[in-house]
């Protein structure tokens, strides 16, 4: 699960951006990068395979001035984790830096037609192909760099959260996705950008969720703006969000996984906290008792998920068949989507991710809408 995290406003971004990275690493990752625009207009990228400790020891001599940056952390998908396959990713002119969380399933069709037109790329990444197609557009056309992200990401088969930043210029980052989370928090003269809340809760708690097929114009001069591939503009939905810092750090623990180890009984509590009543036995799920008719008439229920949130679903499988009686399956999302699956209108797919951005789930759930299924999510990221 890859990490983005974005600043433009009136401080330094390069603080604000390392945190906001090291807010991401309990996700896991292989590789961390930044990208900044300095006062000059100087677009400088500084990208290294390793932990986010290792990037701050490889820029401690490098120019790290500028109010506008955008930085990543990468788990390999295209190409060995290395320094060349980081992000953020050059443009070949260099003068568009690029990254991505996702993945472009056509990137092999459109990095030979780039080859074709000269263009000659340092990576292994489907993520490279992205931005020197958006060059491309740009180069050819004559048009703005919003115009080339929209026409580019048209040609786009797969999924994506990106943002971008030009040499150049030092007021705006434009940001897009498609089937990968991407959060806008809205400060005083500036804005930050994340792929979950996690990494910029702590600068702001007005959120701004970007749908799917959006590209957000994040300006520091100017109100957020937020338009369609077509370039119809959307409407702003701004939600308040409230988390806890001492939630997102380690807590003493020497790293993540022993962190959340420790924490299952509490974690347990909180969970059913406000939703199980044990002086009356009362249970309220509110998803579930919304859609109460619904699970009643079940035909039965398939558990999609990956990794952890398949095993979870394991035990889902037992508890539900055990008191519901209803006929449960528990599939593996990546599998699920590619096996032209029997679905029923009165079927129920749960899909179950903790990020919330697993892509085969994500796609699992495309397939379950289509067939008419009715589609019940369970997460683990506010909002």
């Amino acid at each position: 699960m890859c990490g983005i995290v974005g600043y433009v406003g009136k401080r330094e971004a390069y603080p604000i951006l390392i945190k906001g990275l090291h807010r991401l690493e309990y996700r896991g990752y292989d590789s961390a990068g930044i990208a900044l625009v300095n006062g000059a207009g100087r677009l400088n990228v500084y990208k290294c395979k390793g932990k986010v400790a290792a990037l701050e020891h490889f820029v401690e001599s490098k120019d790290l001035e500028g109010s506008i940056g955008i930085a990543h952390t990468r788990w390999a998908t295209h190409g060995e984790p290395n320094d060349a396959n980081a992000h953020p990713h050059y443009s070949e002119s260099e003068n568009i830096a690029l990254i991505h969380n996702g993945i472009i399933e056509n990137y092999r069709v459109l990095k030979d037609a780039l080859t074709e037109h000269g263009y000659t790329f340092r990576s292994n990444t489907d993520s490279e192909v992205l931005v020197n197609l958006i060059e491309y557009v740009r180069a050819t056309n004559g048009c703005t760099l919003l115009e080339a992200v929209q026409q580019a990401l048209k040609q786009v088969i797969g999924a994506y959260a990106i943002a971008i930043i030009e040499k150049g210029c030092r007021d705006r980052i434009i940001a897009a996705r498609k089937s990968s989370p991407m959060v806008v928090g809205i400060g005083e003269g500036e804005y930050f950008l994340g792929s979950d809340a996690a990494s910029i809760v702590e600068y702001t708690n007005d959120f701004v969720y970007v749908n799917d097929g959006e590209v957000a114009i994040i300006d520091r001069n100017l109100p957020l703006k937020i338009v369609t591939l077509d370039n119809r503009e959307s409407r702003i939905d701004i939600k308040q969000l409230e988390l806890s810092i001492s939630q997102l750090e380690k807590g003493g623990y020497p790293h993540f996984m022993l962190k959340e180890i420790y924490e299952q009984p509490k974690t347990i509590v909180d969970c059913i906290r406000g939703r199980v009543n044990p002086d009356d036995f009362d249970v309220r799920l509110s998803g579930v008792i919304d859609n109460r008719e619904r699970f009643l008439r079940a035909r039965r229920i398939i558990f999609v998920a990956c990794g952890t949130s398949w095993h979870a679903s394991l035990i889902g499988e037992h508890l539900i068949e055990n008191i519901c009686r209803i006929p449960v399956e528990v599939e593996y999302a990546s599998e699920f989507r590619y096996r032209n699956p029997i679905i029923h209108p009165d079927d129920i797919v749960i899909a179950v991710s903790q990020s919330g951005e697993t892509a085969d789930t994500l796609a699992a759930v495309e397939l379950a809408r289509k067939a008419g299924a009715f589609v019940f999510g369970i997460c683990n990221v506010v909002g």
